[in-house]
């Protein structure tokens, strides 16, 4: 990858001793671990300009906001590459394990998600604060053309997939019914959009956060479903609700909160959220082969089997369409 030694060259005055290439899941990007003695960067490669100039925006904005993220350091002339601070290798799913695996999650595990979670509303309100959300890539904020989007990468990339037949009219009407429950509420708020455990990293205990590039302007609730109803994180419900609390005293430094109203939002944000990394997990997994998301969807459909037990009687088609998707996916 010359480009990214060259820039490490440029930026450090020393040739590199050692790169290591670094996994990513569903990304296109290529990350790189870059060293010489004892300095350490990280070198990302990235084909689209627009979404490497919304992350290196984004993060310079962050930072000036006080907000724990990554310092870029250094950016290649043609924008497709640049250098960022080394945070180093604890995430904060990894160091959930124990908890993920058993449904039973310590003390420690409680306190890494109450601080996390605490945390959120400062990167949406602080986040938001001054920012020119133009950058935003691929939309400056969420609207009902990227909820429909979503929508039809469900439809379109797992709901296919299973073969089922159903009416795409009535399908159709529930999904718009959805879209208009979702943008309900004008924000100024920043949404991060794929804020989960695994992009939470761990420095001296304290969460620093990464790929935030596809963030927007938009609604708290999306972020707060992210993350707790993230597919392999195994919270079980009281760990949620308990987490629910952290966040809600946290947002209400920044707006008043009715408590009953906003849990009743948050749950239509779920249910929009658990369809949308379906989605994800159908392109990635079934389409591209990659293991990770195949492993993913038996967790995100145990969500919404959860979900649809009150079901919601705004889109009765579409709960009935997704209890006979859950019945034929066990």
């Amino acid at each position: 990858m010359e480009p990214l030694t060259e820039l490490f060259l440029s930026y450090t005055g020393q040739q590199h001793q050692t790169m290591e290439a670094l996994p990513s899941s569903g990304s296109n990007r290529r990350y790189y671990r870059l060293t010489a003695g004892e300095i350490s960067l990280i070198g990302v490669h990235g084909e689209s300009r627009d979404e490497n100039r919304a992350f290196i925006t984004l993060a310079g904005h962050f930072r000036k906001q006080g907000l724990n993220v990554p310092q870029v350091v250094a950016v290649s002339d043609d924008e497709i590459c640049y250098l960022q601070e080394d945070l180093g290798d604890t995430v904060l799913f990894d160091r959930i394990r124990a908890g993920r695996n058993t449904g039973v999650f310590s003390h420690e595990e409680k306190e890494l998600l109450h601080k996390t979670i605490s945390r959120l509303p400062d990167i949406q309100y602080l986040g938001a604060r001054g920012l020119d959300f133009s950058i935003c890539y691929p939309l400056p904020v969420f609207n009902l053309r990227s909820v429909m989007w979503d929508l039809n990468y469900f439809k379109y990339s797992f709901l296919k997939t299973t073969g089922m037949e159903f009416m795409e009219d009535k399908l159709e009407n529930d999904f718009e019914q959805l879209a208009a429950t979702l943008l309900q509420d004008e924000t100024e708020t920043f949404m991060y959009r794929d804020f989960q455990s695994r992009n939470v990293m761990l420095v001296d205990e304290e969460p620093y956060f990464i790929d935030f590039q596809g963030g927007r302007k938009g609604p708290v609730y999306y972020d707060l479903a992210s993350f707790l109803w993230q597919a392999k994180a195994n919270f079980p419900s009281e760990l949620r609700d308990e987490l629910i609390d952290s966040y809600i005293t946290s947002l209400r430094n920044y707006q008043p909160v009715d408590e009953n109203a906003f849990r009743e939002r948050l749950r239509h944000f779920i249910l929009f959220r658990t369809l949308q990394v379906l989605g994800a997990y159908g392109f990635r997994g079934y389409f591209e082969k990659k293991p990770h998301f195949i492993q993913s969807v038996p967790y995100a459909l145990n969500n919404l089997r959860e979900l649809l037990q009150d079901g919601f009687e705004q889109y009765p088609y579409l709960c009935e369409m997704l209890r006979e998707m859950c019945d034929l996916k066990q």
